[in-house]
């Protein structure tokens, strides 16, 4: 382990569909492009729990559909191990849609979110059901 820091596994790669788990009208997206990810050549960049991905609305309401947006990854099945040890895994992947600067795009954030993600992006653990 690095330091005392926790380590995301980076488990979604480009082309993953994932849930969208806030109420801002999309239901399911898919990565198109991950932010601040350097990879060596020819290597397709993924993103783990609290990265900043591009995404593409593919179900969800008929305005949002074919849309562009930037989200955060709040779950993921892969999971992340913390500086304890303790391993943290969900039931799915999602994310949560935000502007250019980290805010979120909607007013709430269903199920839950790790504390790993309010360091990086604190108004989205701020409209977090439960803070694990």
């Amino acid at each position: 382990m690095r330091g005392m820091s926790s380590e995301a596994i980076r488990s979604l790669s480009l082309g993953a569909k994932i849930e969208c788990s806030d109420n801002t009208g999309a239901k399911e997206v898919y990565i198109i492009s991950v932010f601040h990810q350097k990879t060596r050549h020819q290597q397709k960049p993924s993103a783990g729990i609290g990265d900043l991905v591009n995404v593409v609305v593919s179900k969800g309401k008929p305005e949002m559909i074919k849309k562009i947006f930037r989200a955060v990854i709040i779950r993921t099945v892969q999971g992340m191990k913390r500086a304890n040890g303790t391993v943290i895994k969900f039931d799915g992947n999602a994310c949560v849609l935000v502007d250019n600067e980290g805010v979120p795009k909607s007013t709430e954030v269903k199920g839950a979110v790790p504390k790993e993600v309010g360091e990086r992006y604190p108004k989205v653990v701020g409209r977090a059901a439960y803070v694990i």
